[in-house]
């Protein structure tokens, strides 16, 4: 797994993780910021031949 994959990968863990504690703590406006942010990072992988793992 090369470093791009890992940073991917790893962003993608932490948007998860956060978008799970902000959708516990009722914050819709984090969470669709988060929302956001793991869209992007699968667009980014996927444009990059990533196949990002599906959760």
């Amino acid at each position: 797994m090369g470093e791009f994959t890992t940073t991917i990968e790893h962003r993608l863990d932490q948007a998860y993780k956060n978008l799970q504690e902000a959708r516990t703590a009722g914050d819709h406006y984090l969470a669709d910021t988060f929302t956001a942010e793991i869209e992007d990072l699968r667009r980014l992988a996927t444009d990059n031949g990533v196949v990002p793992v599906q959760r």
